[in-house]
């Protein structure tokens, strides 16, 4: 799952194989995005939270558009592994089931993760920690093993920003060969499974992509286990998506990897929208190697980004111009989207005309934990820098952040976003234990 950072968290194909598909009539794939989908040998699947299965509108289009699921939160290490040793599948096989009941694949989101971890992994560090992460990654492996289409092994491991760097973390710490070194205990673990590295701010050529390249290059050429490379791809209109996306995921496969669109929602909302999801699911649909698209999550008021409506259908479970145009171009249309407005129109914001800033939280909130992103949006003066302080519920505890320099619940920006334009906005995020925040306040600097 996602967190926002710098402006912007399983393949069904028709293979013939144990647990796949039958292609699909033509009037199936003609109204379905997973039946469409499948008729190129491509899957098109969602992000699950095991708390929303209950909900009949939610798991009526679940049932009913993707051939493929991936957990939200239930796979990571925090809700597997809560204690050292011992681990709790119960949401996690919840998702699992229901992918089964309806013929669809999954894909295992995350094994090994800087962010996420228990408590007690965060208070390990060298040997005890490497140990820790590879034990963790060959339970958790084995215990799906045969049910898992695509493991996001390693998730998130490069820096933002132009250097190009490993991102500093305390599995980084561990040692620069920990990423190989869950890839091989991955594979030992799942022969079957394809074995994915999965990024966020990856979708065009740029340092950190070129970065995760030059690995993918180095593990192909030694022979360490990798089948493919995952893109979060989550797009607004400060980080739309970019003119080389579909070149840059024709580069990786041309190393001999699977590329797939993983965790991928655009913010907006009419034919604007439309056009850009319409725009990548083609890019998609031209590189063989491309298995398939993941959005995440079903309606907008499930999205971590709910206040960009960035999802294919509204609030209420209707169909949005974007869900038509990924349809159109799953079938091989080219038609120029719908720009009829949905039955309920999405809710704006007008611009602010004061100086200053605001600051507007939205929430992923599960059984003990959350994740918050934050909007921070200039008014009619642009910001050199901002604080935002928010208000924690009694028993609540920020653990770590992205986007943002954390003391408690006070958070200022960091080189790179501190600079935002008049009327415009940037987004930073957090992850805590029990009730996620609802009330901010942001103060220019």
């Amino acid at each position: 799952m996602k967190r926002f950072r710098h402006v912007l968290a399983g393949s069904l194909g028709l293979l013939v194989a144990a647990g796949a598909l039958t292609v699909a009539s033509t009037a199936n794939a003609a109204t379905t995005l997973g039946a469409s989908a499948a008729a190129s040998g491509r899957y098109f699947g969602t992000a699950v939270a095991a708390y929303k299965l209950s909900d009949s509108t939610y798991s009526g289009i679940l049932n009913r558009e993707f051939n493929s699921v991936t957990p939200e939160n239930e796979m990571k290490w925090d809700a597997t592994e809560p204690t050292q040793g011992q681990f709790s599948y119960g949401s996690a096989d919840q998702i699992v089931a229901r992918a089964k009941s309806i013929g669809a694949k999954v894909r295992g989101h995350a094994l090994a993760w800087h962010s996420q971890q228990p408590g007690w992994a965060q208070n390990l560090s060298g040997t005890a920690l490497r140990s820790a992460m590879l034990n963790h990654v060959t339970q958790v492996a084995t215990h799906y093993k045969g049910q898992i289409d695509s493991w996001d092994v390693v998730n998130e491991a490069f820096a933002d920003g132009s250097s190009g760097a490993r991102r500093d973390s305390n599995l980084q710490r561990t040692g620069n060969d920990w990423i190989e070194a869950a890839f091989r205990a991955a594979r030992a673990a799942d022969p079957a499974a394809k074995l994915c590295y999965n990024d966020y701010n990856t979708d065009g050529q740029n340092a950190k992509s070129n970065a995760v390249f030059a690995m993918v290059q180095d593990f192909k050429s030694r022979g360490v286990p990798i089948d493919c490379v995952g893109f979060q791809s989550h797009f607004n209109a400060q980080s739309p998506l970019p003119s080389d996306y579909q070149a840059n995921l024709q580069r990786f496969a041309n190393l001999g990897v699977d590329v797939q669109i993983t965790e991928l929602d655009i913010e907006g909302s009419g034919a604007a929208q439309a056009t850009s999801f319409a725009a990548a699911t083609r890019a998609c649909l031209a590189v063989t190697r491309c298995n398939g698209i993941t959005v995440w999550g079903i309606r907008d008021s499930d999205s971590w980004r709910a206040s960009g409506t960035p999802l294919l259908f509204d609030g209420s479970g209707n169909k949005k111009a974007a869900y038509e145009s990924v349809l159109a171009a799953l079938n091989g249309g080219t038609t120029t989207p719908p720009t009829t407005p949905p039955t309920t129109p999405p809710t704006t914001t007008p611009p602010p005309t004061g100086s200053g800033c605001t600051s507007t939280i939205s929430l992923n909130q599960w059984n003990g934990g959350f994740v918050a992103t934050v909007k921070v949006t200039a008014g009619a003066t642009a910001l050199s820098g901002w604080t935002v302080n928010v208000t924690l519920p009694s028993g609540a505890a920020v653990t770590n952040s992205w986007n943002a320099q954390a003391s408690g619940g006070s958070f200022s920006n960091v080189a790179y976003n501190g600079s935002v334009n008049a009327g415009a906005s940037t987004e930073f995020g957090f992850q805590g234990t029990g009730t996620g925040p609802s009330v901010s306040s942001c103060t220019a600097r």
